[in-house]
């Protein structure tokens, strides 16, 4: 599957610009992309309970965290990776388990507090500066007492990404972390680290993406 990203036109919104890529891969496919690997080592371990997807595409890690016996929400703001993830929930019997919701997250957040919330590589060619950390903040505010806020990201562009529309900044972890401003009597820090790891591109050569990983855990509710 390539997954080569179009640079944006004038006319395009958050909703038509992922519509129109969602819409160019192979719908020969008959399964999404795996979990994140990042996401499986991290919760792994944890007891399963309520999720929070933000920026889902085609529900690969939701479809992982359904089968790992959370409930899930998962969120995209584009209509056509949502209709794609729910039939690959459906062949994966794990359709229950999942409620798939359409949100440009700058305007719109799903309502309710999660076990889990998690943004994997919650990157867009359409973002505008301070809109990640605004839904990064809000997303901190859905986390229940004694839930995990999880961000995984690139910090790097790697070489099979030079001739793509993405120019927004990468945060490291200590970037991340000073733009939620996590209160230290609320959140503790579980996790933290930057990480590498090896890719094929669709030509077939190797490359090394560099990530992040952010887990805070609230320790309490605020007064």
């Amino acid at each position: 599957m390539s997954t080569a990203m179009p640079f944006p036109t004038p006319d395009d919104t958050a909703e038509t610009y992922w519509n129109g890529f969602y819409r160019s891969l192979d719908r020969s496919v008959d399964s999404p992309p795996g979990p994140n690997a990042l996401l499986v080592e991290e919760v792994g371990p944890l007891s399963p309970g309520t999720a929070l997807d933000l920026g889902c595409g085609f529900g690969g890690d939701a479809i992982w965290l359904a089968t790992q016996g959370w409930r899930v929400t998962a969120v995209d703001v584009s209509g056509a990776a949502l209709e794609r993830a729910g039939e690959y929930a459906a062949r994966a019997d794990v359709a229950e388990r999942i409620d798939w919701q359409r949100h440009d997250l700058t305007a719109t957040f799903p309502a309710g507090t999660h076990d889990l919330v998690c943004a994997q590589f919650l990157h867009s060619p359409m973002e505008r500066p301070g809109q990640r950390d605004a839904i990064l903040r809000r997303a901190l505010d859905a986390v229940a007492p004694g839930g995990s806020l999880l961000v995984t990201g690139h910090t790097g562009i790697p070489d099979s990404m030079k001739d793509t529309p993405f120019d927004v900044h990468l945060p490291t972890t200590t970037e991340l972390r000073a733009a939620l401003r996590p209160d230290p009597a609320v959140w503790s820090t579980v996790t933290e680290r930057a990480a590498t790891r090896e890719a094929t591109g669709p030509d077939g050569r190797s490359f090394t993406h560099r990530d992040m990983m952010l887990r805070l855990v609230r320790t309490q509710a605020y007064a």
